[in-house]
């Protein structure tokens, strides 16, 4: 039976992984801001030292950590507000190291730290840029937080997940403002991407991939969720960058259809 401690469990992939371990039996306790084991918002340090210290005195130390907390947001770099932008960091980044700060210490001799990046922290995307930074600067603390703990047992892998149907993208801050710039594109391309959920990957699947991961022996410094993700990853190491944001471009941007009299 391992002691497992998972933030942004209260939706999501957070709320499946919990069921999910608990049924097999394990200790699980989640995070959240809302309807989970412990209530905070992991931005909230003081109140994050408090949670960990109940932990600690409830489980004694940690097998596995999974560090889920997040959330998106969408819109024009140029047009975001800045306590929108202030909030995606202090939650997905600064959020995310407080609780590796906490649970480090915590973690048993041959513990295991999983950070929940994303597949937008490999590929730029239009109006999704701080969403974007924000996962790729977790990936980044992920492999730092790996080779500084290299003399210990304990192993640290970022997992970058497709799509995936959950409540996520319904849940994604929207911003829509926009000027001659950009005109419709800012919606238009947030409501393509959004249009594709019947195409996300079950959740029951997503559960299945990720667990089976986190139960490797060895972990791997990354993983890429999604065979779309998989191949795109690996081809844009062979082209031009301007090729490749020239083509998620073309995939991502969507512009008003100009109709000809």
């Amino acid at each position: 039976m391992m002691n497992i401690v998972i933030t942004g469990s209260s939706s999501g992939i957070g709320k499946a992984l919990k069921d999910f371990f608990k049924s097999k039996g394990h200790n699980v306790v989640g995070i959240s801001r809302s309807n989970d084991d412990y209530i905070c918002d992991v931005s909230n340090k003081q109140g994050l030292e408090k949670v960990f210290e109940q932990i600690k005195n409830n489980m004694g130390s940690i097998d596995l950590f999974v560090n889920n907390a997040g959330f998106g947001l969408s819109g024009a770099i140029e047009l975001t507000k800045e306590e929108q932008l202030r909030r995606e960091f202090e939650v997905n980044v600064i959020g995310a190291t407080f609780a590796l700060q906490l649970a480090i210490p915590m973690m048993s001799k041959n513990g295991k730290i999983v950070n929940i990046s994303s597949a937008c922290a490999l590929f730029p995307l239009p109006f999704r840029a701080f969403y974007c930074s924000s996962k790729a600067a977790l990936s980044m603390l992920s492999d730092c937080l790996r080779m500084e703990l290299c003399q210990t047992k304990i192993q640290v892998t970022a997992i970058c997940p497709c799509d995936i149907k959950t409540e996520f993208t319904k849940n994604r801050i929207k911003n829509f403002e926009t000027n001659q710039r950009y005109g419709s594109s800012v919606k238009l391309s947030a409501e393509k991407i959004d249009k594709a959920q019947d195409k996300r990957m079950p959740l029951e699947k997503a559960v299945k991939i990720l667990t089976k991961i986190m139960s490797k022996k060895r972990l791997k410094p990354q993983y890429v969720m999604g065979m779309r993700n998989k191949i795109l990853y690996q081809l844009q190491k062979f082209f031009p960058k301007s090729l490749v944001l020239k083509v998620l471009t073309k995939m991502f941007y969507k512009t008003e259809k100009k109709h000809i009299d």
